[in-house]
């Protein structure tokens, strides 16, 4: 069996996030498309596609385009039309979640099932496999023996995501934002309810929790799972964040491509590159540095106790230490850490809400003695003078930096280079000589030059100019990893070639390989759908089936769906319904599980923000948590119903 490819893939914000990606180590990127991403702010016009594409397919390295969001019935048309131009301006795939697509006259473009399908089941997986998707993004609450099922089942590539924001709700089946705000959460304007504080109380009437943010959980960090995560099946690592800036795209790319390169190294006879190119950084990936609510790897591994960000949605950053003294302007903190004038510093104020302030100037105050060893690290004292000084900071405040300004300088300027390793084989004919570029991939191409043959004066010298000359690539994508000579003349001798005829021959040789490589770069295929369309899993679909147009209940009702109910966003009518179904579970986070504790019953619970009420109820056989409400009818934008 040969190698698996694992593809690296990574959000871009618009075409210049994007192809800093790829300069950092992505094999693929995914990005928004003039309309219907699930994003509804990070669009980006086909132009902006095409000059993406340019760029990546010169790594072979691949450009996938968000089309994500369900679509009302005059919408079906456009996005057809949309996804034909976006194959025309060289996307490699685009990522769907309406299946009202799949009716369409569409470019044979590789299909994408996005995460807003909830793929969580081995039934689900495989029946999308089966209707011609190539690629299919699993549910970021599977465990890895889930996983395991589901490649054994399926053909189709498995993406899973590995890092960043996670959504507390399975994926598309989260209806709060629509219901308290009529903006959509399926349709790319998620007004995120689950970053917002809430009140916990229990059937009684006790309050366990609040003003916490008892629904936002801490950020994805599967750093620790990925051979275990490709072991399962996982062919595609996916990072979370399409509205990330690009300091965040920058660290977080180049974090994950060194830990892949670790793993293809280790195992080449199981695994290998997705795209062409190494990468090399200016500085040392930080992942804690950038946007994040702290790490949890989620349910990989087992379910884990401590996987909410409760006290806050923001980002806190590293801890530095307490305020040890406060004078006139400034402040003094006891820290490993190695401060900055500039960096950005927060903390909890009485209130518990997170505050920062900005370090106008920071210095050591390592000479009065305060600097000392602790479990190996240097301490030292820094006195703090922020742009304004908070009253409500004391001393014993746990400080924390969500802003290190000099690593955000590193970043701001160019922080990494990505060359495709060649071999040069120079050599002569019977009319001059020719030189040879070899790619790591085994793609080749060639120039040659009529010349008449001079012994140089100086063999050595010569030699050693020929090799220089010919190794010249530093402005191109390409690195001389070896340069071999194949020269007729016996040993300490050497032809005499100008540097000019040399330089000029190098460059004919790299526009070849380019040609050769862009040649090459073949688009995937779209996969052909099974010949018989095979059954849906289930025979009916209540509204968490978001079938929200004709083409879509025409695609369920082909794949043998007896009873399709219209979505959520088509039913203005909607009573008291799960808003948000969630394997997060606020009794397991609160020691309050009926299957670990004893004597406890699964009654339902409270949500209090504001004048909102939600109700809780779980599903102690699936371990799920489902927040019940209802939709705020004076609040609803009129949509196309069924």
């Amino acid at each position: 069996m040969s190698p698996r490819p694992l593809e690296l893939l990574a959000p871009a914000k618009n075409a210049e996030y994007g192809i800093e990606a790829i300069h950092h180590g992505a094999d693929a990127v995914y990005i928004g498309g003039p309309a219907f991403g699930a994003r509804s702010n990070a669009g980006n016009t086909v132009a902006d596609i095409e000059r993406l594409a340019q760029a990546a397919h010169a790594y072979h390295a691949r450009v996938f385009v968000t089309v994500n969001t369900l679509l009302k019935d005059e919408e079906l048309e456009p996005a057809g039309k949309l996804i034909w131009q976006l194959y025309e301006a060289g996307a490699d795939a685009v990522i769907i979640q309406d299946m009202g697509l799949l009716e369409l006259d569409l470019p044979p473009i590789q299909l994408h099932a996005s995460t807003q399908t909830d793929i969580r089941t081995v039934e689900k997986a495989r029946f999308l496999d089966q209707v011609g998707f190539s690629q299919i993004v699993l549910a970021r609450e599977l465990n890895l023996m889930q996983i395991q099922r589901i490649a054994a089942a399926t053909a189709c590539n498995l993406e899973f995501f590995i890092h960043g924001a996670l959504c507390v709700a399975y994926s598309g089946q989260c209806y709060i934002s629509h219901a308290h705000t009529g903006r959509s959460a399926n349709r790319g304007e998620c007004s995120q309810a689950c970053r917002l504080p809430y009140d916990l109380v229990d059937a009684d009437g006790k309050r366990l929790a609040q003003d916490k943010h008892l629904l936002s959980m801490k950020d994805n960090d599967q750093s620790a799972n990925l051979l275990a995560l490709a072991e399962a099946g996982i062919t595609s690592f996916k990072i979370e964040g399409r509205l990330k800036d690009l300091s965040y795209v920058k660290n977080i790319t180049a974090h994950y491509r060194i830990l892949l390169d670790g793993i293809l190294e280790a195992h080449p006879e199981r695994y290998r590159r997705a795209s062409a190119g190494r990468c090399r950084y200016t500085f040392t990936p930080q992942p804690e540095k950038t946007f994040n609510r702290g790490a949890t790897d989620y349910f990989v591994q087992a379910r884990k106790a401590d996987i909410g960000a409760f006290d806050t949605p923001a980002f806190s950053g590293e801890a530095l230490g307490r305020v040890s003294q406060l004078g006139p302007g400034w402040f003094e903190v006891d820290s490993e850490a190695e401060l900055h004038n500039g960096d950005g510093i927060s903390y909890f104020d009485p209130e518990q809400e997170l505050a920062g302030l900005r370090l106008n100037s920071v210095e050591p105050r390592g000479g009065t003695g305060k600097s000392r060893a602790r479990n190996g690290a240097k301490t030292c004292t820094w006195r703090c003078y922020p742009k304004a000084m908070p009253a409500d900071l004391t001393v014993g405040t746990a400080l924390y930096r969500n802003r290190d300004q000099r690593f955000e300088r590193l970043l701001e300027q160019k922080s990494a280079e990505r060359r495709i390793d060649v071999h040069l084989s120079f050599a002569e004919t019977p009319e001059g000589f020719a030189l040879r570029l070899t790619d790591e991939t085994g793609i080749s191409a060639a120039a040659r030059i009529a010349l008449a043959k001079e012994p140089a004066q100086d063999a050595e010298r010569a030699l050693a100019t020929l090799r220089d000359n010919l190794g010249k690539l530093g402005n191109t994508r390409y690195r001389a990893k070896a340069i071999d000579l194949a020269l007729s003349l016996p040993p300490g001798q050497a032809w005499f070639l100008p540097a000019s005829t040399v330089n000029g021959l190098r460059r004919d040789a790299v526009s070849a390989l380019d040609a050769a490589r862009a040649a090459a770069c073949l688009r995937p295929e779209r996969k052909a759908p099974a010949a018989n369309p095979p059954p849906y899993p289930e025979s009916a679909l209540s509204y968490l089936g978001n079938v929200y147009n004709q083409k879509a209940h025409a695609f369920y009702a082909r794949h043998g769906v007896a009873v399709i109910a219209a979505a959520y966003e088509a039913n203005q009518e909607a009573g008291e319904v799960s808003l948000m179904i969630t394997k997060h579970c606020l009794r397991h986070s609160f020691n309050l599980c009926p299957k670990e504790v004893k004597g406890i019953r699964p009654d339902p619970m409270t949500l209090i923000n504001g004048k909102e009420k939600l109700t809780l109820t779980f599903d102690c056989k699936k371990c799920e948590m489902h927040v019940v409400g209802k939709m705020k009818k004076q609040r609803i934008i009129p949509i196309h119903a069924h």
